[in-house]
């Protein structure tokens, strides 16, 4: 199959995210879904707009957005051969607090692998894109991992604790491993800035498909690494939460699953 231009990609989620996220930023209130995260206009009316516009170019790939219900969304992974993976506003509870910290994240499956990937965060005005086999960039510039000068005992570790089983929380609260721990509340922007060398550990106990599929390939791409907690491969076509343990340097990634293997 012809893959979609990237570019036209990149163009037209910019452009959406632009005008339908950021005038409601701040502005607008929210709805509690049934699994308890927030609800607001801005994802209703991103996830309408970026729908149509990947229906109208490229019909015949499948749309899955998380905005759709568990059985239509199963279905899909099950049927479709090629499938758009959408989270037209990841870090809601961020967008409805007033924190800059959200995102728009899109990734192209083909036979249960991603291929493409975006993520964009208005805010910043930074997408973060990727394609398989050919690299990872921000804003058009080369994306590459790179050594840190930092050891495991004073990284940097971003870490979503929420998710995680209590012995290990108990454990990373009372003999963490590194420095300081940060957390941004939005999955897609964790890894896309672990991509970007922005931080040195990451941990996260429990993603859906949307919050990983083009994060997985954007750090894979930009030279980075991950795995779950099992030392398995992070991405996998179905809607099993998936744990997350990454890196963009290879030394701190394998001092970090080492600890966490020895202290789960």
């Amino acid at each position: 199959m012809m893959q979609p231009d990237l570019q036209v990609l990149v163009q037209e989620i910019r452009q959406i995210a632009q005008e339908e996220i950021l005038p409601r930023f701040a502005k607008i209130g929210f709805a509690v879904k049934q699994d308890g995260s927030l609800l607001t206009e801005a994802d209703l009316a991103t996830n309408r707009r970026i729908e149509a516009f990947l229906q109208q170019h490229w019909p015949h790939i499948a749309f899955l957005s998380e905005e759709m219900e568990l059985d239509a969304q199963e279905q899909l992974l099950r049927e479709a051969d090629a499938l758009w993976c959408l989270d037209p506003l990841d870090g809601t509870s961020n967008f409805a607090a007033g924190l800059p910290l959200f995102a728009v994240s899109l990734a192209l499956f083909e036979r249960g692998e991603v291929v493409l990937a975006l993520t964009y965060d208005p805010v910043r005005d930074e997408m973060f894109s990727a394609a398989r086999g050919q690299g990872a960039w921000l804003n058009g510039q080369l994306l590459r991992c790179q050594p840190s000068a930092f050891t495991l005992r004073n990284a940097v570790a971003i870490v979503d604790f929420k998710r995680l089983s209590t012995p290990l929380k108990r454990v990373l609260s009372e003999a963490a491993p590194y420095g300081s721990q940060r957390n941004l509340g939005s999955c897609v922007l964790e890894w896309a800035w672990m991509a970007a060398n922005r931080g040195h550990l990451y941990l996260h106990g429990g993603m859906k498909l949307w919050d990983l599929a083009a994060g997985t390939l954007i750090l894979a791409e930009a030279g980075g690494y991950a795995c779950t907690l099992q030392g398995e491969s992070v991405f996998r076509s179905g809607m099993a939460v998936r744990s997350v343990v990454a890196s963009p340097d290879r030394t701190l990634f394998d001092a970090w699953f080492t600890y966490l293997q020895e202290n789960q």
